[in-house]
């Protein structure tokens, strides 16, 4: 083990001006604090640009000539005149993409039939900086076996319905020609990045389709426009994504298995999005490389996706505290025990209560989204929702939080016992961080539950009588 510990540290470690998958330095503290997808990443208002590359990605024979690696076939925009420092982080970055393009290895062969795949990734520089690849994956054009492409668009902005719509179209062009891509993205790269709720309308030409006006539009309600929950929910039932999210909280290891990429990769971010307002601040691999498999072997909290065709593998890997989920079955096929009893049983109930209410058929995914989500934001409004006034302010105006008397605000044994623990974690750490640091709350989705909240208590007080 000593040697593939070397090996998993010397190629996940980040070091400076270097990418590689979301990652905390094992065995370290983080000095600069990761965040996990869009609630973590810059809040984008707008005006921002979608994107700083478009990518194809294919499997070109090894000169051994046994088998195939992946490497970049096309790339727009060739950057040129760059200073040293900016050419070697580009070919860091550019070197680190194909992996994550073909993470179930290079054992490949000319195929026939390939199912069509959407999924993303997100590599992390030193400074916490992020950059998200959404990918799509596909046979070429033609007849007879051939290799699958994926096409990789890298962007710093986390918006994965809006970028699946880019990709679709660029599928559509790539169906026709490669060449009309390219005008496509040049219009997208000089178009400003919309902000929540507005749309932004590019023209593009097709040779015998004519001019096309495609629009993008983001969602009003931006915490939640980089994952759909649908996907986890086909999978698992509410009482099982309830124990995830239990073991989430705790910041515990936790292995997706399935055999689609699309699937992988929806579940683990719909996943961290669950946590919302937290961020999981450790390892995070949506779909985990072949060449990166002894990452199961960290003793660091992880929540990754592997694909099924490395179940045997992760099986056979010493693992302790692991809740590991199996997809596919939905079934666990690892857990500690205790995932049941990790929150509140009141709170619980509550959570699932608002679950099994229903979703309709004519639902949105934003609508859909929202209906899930809903329920865990109330249980964080619930149990930390009180956490602004137990930041006192020093004349510099710098916050100290007050970790004991907010515990023993809560009049709830059950809650207070989760709170304990809950307050020891890297997740409730970084958030209030960040609020000691802010003079006011930020006003977002969650301070906006927290005041519903605030004024409900309120007006269920019963009233006093007044004795005449």
């Amino acid at each position: 083990m000593d040697g593939l510990g070397r090996r998993l540290r010397a190629s996940l470690r980040l070091k400076r001006g270097r990418w590689g998958p979301p990652q905390e330095n094992l065995g370290e503290v983080v000095k600069e604090p990761e965040r996990a997808l869009e609630h973590c990443l810059p809040n984008f208002a707008g005006g921002q640009h979608f994107f700083e590359y478009l990518l194809v990605v294919s499997l070109k024979r090894k000169h051994s000539g046994e088998d195939y690696e992946p490497r970049i076939i096309y790339q727009f925009p060739k950057r040129e005149n760059l200073l040293r420092g900016q050419q070697e982080e580009e070919d860091r970055l550019l070197g680190a993409i194909p992996l994550f393009c073909f993470p179930d290895g290079n054992e490949r062969a000319p195929l026939t039939e390939c199912p069509r795949e959407t999924f993303s990734f997100v590599l992390t520089n030193v400074d916490g900086s992020r950059k998200i690849g959404y990918c799509r994956r596909l046979l070429p054009d033609g007849h007879g076996p051939r290799l699958p492409r994926v096409y990789c668009i890298i962007s710093c902005i986390g918006c994965f319905g809006l970028f699946s719509k880019i990709l679709d179209e660029v599928e559509k062009r790539h169906q026709i020609s490669m060449a009309i891509i390219y005008p496509f993205m040049q219009g997208l790269r000089e178009a400003a990045f919309p902000a929540p709720g507005k749309t932004v309308t590019l023209k593009s030409f097709i040779p015998d389709s004519g001019t096309e006006f495609i629009s993008l539009t983001r969602p009003l309600d931006s915490h939640l426009e980089h994952v759909d929950f649908r996907s986890l929910m086909r999978c698992l039932s509410f009482e099982q994504i309830l124990q995830i999210f239990a073991s989430a909280v705790l910041e515990r290891r936790i292995i997706f298995l399935a055999e689609g990429l699309s699937t992988l990769s929806q579940c683990i971010h719909a996943t961290a999005a669950l946590l919302y307002p937290f961020s999981w601040a450790h390892t995070y691999i949506p779909v985990v490389p072949e060449s990166l498999l002894g990452t199961v072997c960290c003793p660091t909290p992880f929540m990754v996706g592997v694909q099924m065709r490395f179940r045997q593998e992760v099986l056979d890997s010493p693992m302790e505290e692991v809740l590991l989920v199996n997809l596919c079955e939905g079934t666990f096929l690892m857990s500690v025990g205790d995932e049941k009893d990790i929150l509140p049983p009141k709170l619980q109930d509550d959570i699932l209560e608002s679950l099994s209410q229903g979703i309709k058929e004519s639902q949105t995914s934003e609508q859909i989204n929202e209906h899930v989500s809903r329920p865990f934001v109330q249980f964080f409004v619930k149990t930390v929702g009180h956490y602004a006034s137990y930041i006192k302010r020093e004349a510099n105006g710098q916050g100290r939080f007050q970790e004991r008397a907010f515990y023993k605000a809560l009049t709830s044994k059950a809650n207070r016992r989760f709170v304990k623990k809950f307050v020891k974690t890297q997740l409730f750490s970084l958030f209030i961080q960040e609020a000691e640091k802010s003079k006011n709350p930020p006003a977002d989705y969650f301070q906006k539950k927290i005041r519903e909240y605030e004024e409900q208590k309120k007006q269920k007080k019963p009233k006093e009588k007044t004795v005449k």
